[in-house]
């Protein structure tokens, strides 16, 4: 059974630091783009960094750029989202997604397999 399972998610205060995880299993992240997306309520779901498999490319979204750091662990067949600096802004629900190709792309319908979500809460 292919699944991703998000973990990490929680309340933190502005300034704060948060790490989401996403472990993968019935298949082998290695070869996968994988990304991470979120969406805040009333808002569409948007892409907030990717990185592809064959070159470790990396895509971030503008507002996360040199706060947010995509990761991957091959040995454990995961992902992980380090986010500093959060904001208010940054509060919505975070997905890990997986992609059968290399290249990554920015854009979630280009992503078949999908974590649950974890929440994210960034608020005095």
């Amino acid at each position: 059974q292919v699944q991703l399972v998000e973990s990490g998610g929680g309340l933190v205060q502005p300034g704060g630091s948060l790490r989401l995880s996403c472990v993968a299993s019935g298949f082998t992240l290695d070869y996968y783009a994988i990304g991470w997306f979120r969406q805040a309520p009333g808002k569409e779901r948007e892409g907030v960094s990717c990185i592809g498999s064959s070159d470790g490319t990396t895509y971030y979204e503008d507002s996360v750029k040199g706060r947010f750091t995509i990761s991957r662990d091959y040995a454990k067949n995961a992902m992980s989202l380090e986010m500093n600096s959060l904001n208010t802004e940054d509060t919505a629900v975070y997905y890990c997604a997986g992609r059968s190709t290399p290249i990554y792309s920015s854009s979630l319908y280009e992503y078949e397999y999908w974590g649950q979500g974890t929440q994210v809460t960034v608020s005095s």
